[in-house]
C-alpha cells in the first residue's frame, strides 16, 4: 500500500472528549497501541508504514486508517504516538521540530522504555505536551496483544501537571499505570530488558542442551519447570532458589561446566552457552553467599568450582542444606 497524500483522506473529527491519534511507526508496538486507543474510542487519523510487514499490520490492526508520510500524520493529529526504535527517536523528534511540524497543545507520546520526556524537548519547545508511556510487555504485533495489554503495566513519565493525562490514557486502554521518574527510565528499561530478553536467551540455550542430550520435546520438559520457577521467583525472590548452588553441590557444578564445555567444543551446543552458564552460576553463588544460604565451607567449595583454572575436589560441608530432588 503506497503512501497517499494527506488531501486524499481529510482528517476524521473525533467525538467530543476523544482525540485524533496519529501513529508514527506501524511496528509491533505502534500498530497495537494505536488499535488499543482506537478501541478506547479515539479516532486514529493516520499511520506511517514503510515495510511490507508494517503495511500489513496497519491494514490488519488499523483497517481504514490512511497510510501517510510521517509529517502528514503529525500535522493532522491531536495525539502523536511515536513508536520507533529508541536510537531513532531523538533524531526523529528533532527533525520534525526543525521543519516546524509540532503544534502547540499537541500531545506527543513515545513508547520507548529507555527515554523519558527529555528526548521530546524539541516538541515541547514548540508548545507540544510530552508524555512517555512504555508497556512492560512483549509484543507479537497481532490482535492477541490487544488482550494482553489489558493485563500489562505501563511505565509513565510526564511533568506533574500533565501526569494525570498520561495515566488516564493508560487506564483507557485497560492497563495499569506506574510512574517512573525521568532519571530512572534507563534503569527501569535495563531491568525489564534483562529479565525478558535474557530469559529468551536462557530458555533457548537450555532447549539446545536438551536436544544435544537426545530430548526433542524440549517445551514439554522445560515448560512445567520454568513456569514453576518463574512463579516462585516472582513470589519469593531469592528464597525460591533451588539446585546445586543452593545445595552447595560443588562437584555437580564442576561436572556441569565440563560437560557444557565439551558439548560446545564438538558443536552440540552453541559456543556461548558455557560462558552464560558460568556467569549466571557465579552471580547466583554471590547472592546465595550474601544471604547466608550456604555454610562457609560450602560457599568456598562452590566458589572454587566456578573459579578459573582447574577445579579442586570440594570438601563436604556438614551444614550443607539437604534439598535434593530439585534441578
Amino acid at each position: 500500500m503506497p503512501d497517499e497524500p494527506a488531501s486524499a483522506h481529510p482528517p476524521r473529527r473525533p467525538a467530543p472528549g476523544r482525540l485524533g491519534v496519529g501513529v508514527v511507526g506501524a511496528g509491533r508496538v505502534g500498530a497495537v497501541l494505536g488499535a488499543a486507543l482506537r478501541a478506547a474510542g479515539h479516532a486514529v487519523v493516520g499511520v506511517s508504514a514503510v515495510s511490507e510487514a508494517s503495511l500489513e499490520r496497519a491494514a490488519t490492526l488499523l483497517p481504514g486508517v490512511p497510510v501517510l508520510p510521517v509529517h502528514d500524520v503529525v500535522e493532522r493529529s491531536e495525539l502523536v504516538l511515536l513508536a520507533v526504535p529508541d536510537d531513532v527517536l531523538p533524531d526523529l523528534v528533532a527533525g520534525l521540530a526543525a521543519t516546524g511540524r509540532w503544534q502547540a497543545g499537541q500531545l506527543v507520546v513515545h513508547a520507548s522504555g529507555r527515554h523519558g520526556t527529555a528526548v521530546l524537548e524539541p516538541a515541547r519547545a514548540a508548545g507540544a505536551i510530552p508524555l512517555a508511556l512504555h508497556p512492560a510487555m512483549t509484543f507479537t504485533g497481532t490482535s492477541l496483544d490487544l488482550v494482553r495489554v489489558r493485563d500489562a503495566v505501563i511505565g509513565v513519565t510526564a511533568a506533574a501537571p500533565v501526569l494525570p493525562v498520561a495515566q488516564a490514557l493508560v487506564v483507557e486502554v485497560g492497563a495499569e499505570p506506574v510512574v517512573v521518574a525521568e532519571a530512572d527510565r534507563a534503569l527501569y528499561h535495563a531491568a525489564l530488558s534483562h529479565g525478558s530478553n535474557h530469559l529468551v536467551t536462557l530458555v533457548a540455550q537450555a532447549a539446545e542442551a536438551l536436544r544435544a542430550a537426545g530430548l526433542e520435546q524440549t517445551d514439554r520438559v522445560l515448560g512445567p519447570l520454568l513456569h514453576a520457577a518463574l512463579d516462585s521467583a516472582l513470589r519469593a525472590g531469592d528464597d525460591a532458589l533451588t539446585g546445586p548452588v543452593a545445595r552447595g553441590d560443588a562437584g555437580t557444578l564442576a561436572a556441569h561446566r565440563a560437560v557444557l564445555a565439551a558439548a560446545a567444543a564438538d558443536g552440540s551446543v552453541g559456543g556461548d552457552l558455557p560462558a552464560t552458564h558460568l556467569a549466571l552460576a557465579r552471580a547466583t553463588a554471590r547472592r546465595a553467599r550474601e544471604q547466608g544460604r550456604l555454610g562457609a565451607a560450602a560457599a568456598d567449595a562452590v566458589d572454587a568450582a566456578l573459579a578459573d583454572g582447574p577445579t579442586p575436589t570440594p570438601t563436604p560441608d556438614p551444614d550443607r542444606p539437604e534439598t535434593g530432588g530439585t534441578p
